[in-house]
């Protein structure tokens, strides 16, 4: 790995870190925070002999962002942003290794022994800084863990058969069985507002049709996560309950900017500030994006971050995008590299796709945009504070 020794003592320190996480969200460190592994199950895991111990880290503070910018090079800070599909341990620690990736994800595709065999430990030891492991674990028919843990009902089972504390209960205890997997944050709950049937792209995954309901059952869904130590994730904003068409086919377009203020912007106007992330859509929303997907817009995440554009409170947490390398609304027009270079000049945080093999093309042609002034240094410096704090591995 390219770290120089100054590197390693300032990482090593940083990936030993706990809490700090922006909004008071958790730190999602694999090895600290919440509900982290016990020193008894700890010694249960089955390592594949091919897979490295993992080593005990070292009590120590989170560092200060400027030490931390000054000590990684530009195409460190830039993996730091890059959030990607594995389909196994092998595949991740190839990836982690190889470029210090920020972050993995466990997809429908990945070899679920990586979770049964409790690996992830494993592979997240291999990272300088924290590593953030990702999921989709919703429940009901967006669950990668059911077979696993058990199936839990979708969002709209729940709001129908649930009180509130019941789906916090119920959050907290799948929460906490994601935390002993290894995985740190849930792109969950959906806040989308809907009524339509089940099966729609959307459809049950929607808590109901009101937008107050959905507030109340998805807090209390992301209070459960939160409380056992993952981080959640709000999606899909800026609202897909409304919009017309399936972004893994072709293009969405959702209602006018001023409709979507009356119902689709409510569960982020009141939920933004519970120590959350949030994971914009690839929605086309007139009067706001015109014309381009949200998770590349400049206007839809600077409305985010903003607030004021929907009388919401600033934003200052991690913004991940949908998938961008498995969905015909971004792929019908962009490659993956320039969709990546897109979402990161637009503003978000963390780029999300689906495979490792691209990870050191979109990494060259990043630091070429950094060189050339496409993607502002600021800019990447900016998104690598949001996701190291969300990590708990910033301390001033």
């Amino acid at each position: 790995m390219r770290i120089r020794h100054s590197l390693i003592v300032v990482l090593a320190a940083a990936a030993a870190a706990v809490g700090c996480g922006g909004n008071g969200s958790p730190g999602v460190s694999a090895t600290s925070g919440g509900e982290s592994v016990s020193a008894t199950s700890a010694a249960s895991v089955t390592t594949p002999e091919s897979l490295p111990e993992s080593p005990a880290a070292p009590a120590s503070a989170p560092v200060c962002g400027d030490d931390l910018l000054a000590s990684l090079t530009l195409r460190q800070k830039l993996a730091q942003l890059l959030n990607v599909g594995v389909t196994g341990s092998e595949d991740a620690l190839a990836v982690v290794r190889s470029e210090q990736i920020g972050g993995i994800f466990i997809g429908s595709w990945t070899d679920m022994s990586m979770l049964a065999n409790r690996e992830i430990p494993a592979v997240a030891a291999q990272s300088p800084l924290p590593l953030m492991v990702t999921i989709d674990e919703e429940g009901g028919r967006v669950s990668r863990v059911g077979e696993l843990l058990g199936e839990d009902p979708s969002a709209r089972v729940t709001a129908q058969t649930m009180t509130v504390d019941e789906t916090y209960a119920m959050a907290l205890e799948r929460g906490r069985e994601l935390r002993e997997l290894g995985i740190t944050v849930d792109f969950a709950p959906d806040v989308d507002v809907t009524d339509r049937p089940d099966g729609d792209v959307i459809g049950d995954r929607s808590f109901s049709d009101d937008p107050q309901v959905v507030v109340q059952y998805a807090d209390a869904y992301a209070r459960g996560l939160r409380d056992a130590g993952i981080l959640p994730v709000l999606k899909h904003f800026p609202g897909h309950g409304s919009a017309s068409g399936d972004s893994h086919t072709g293009a969405v377009v959702a209602p006018p900017f001023e409709q979507l203020q009356q119902i689709d912007l409510v569960p982020y106007r009141e939920l933004v500030t519970s120590g959350v992330a949030v994971m914009i859509g690839h929605l086309d929303v007139p009067g706001l994006t015109d014309g381009r997907p949200a998770s590349i817009s400049p206007a839809a995440v600077r409305l985010l971050r903003d607030g004021t554009g929907y009388g919401a409170p600033p934003f200052d947490g991690v913004i991940f995008t949908d998938d961008l390398s498995g969905m015909r609304a971004i792929t019908d027009n962009y490659g993956i590299a320039e969709a990546v270079e897109a979402a990161l000049t637009a503003g978000v945080d963390q780029a999300l796709w689906l495979t490792t093999d691209q990870v050191p093309a979109v990494l060259d042609h990043l630091e070429q945009s950094v060189q050339s002034g496409a993607l502002p240094a600021a800019r990447v410096d900016e998104a690598v504070r949001t996701v190291v704090r969300a990590k708990g591995a910033l301390g001033c």
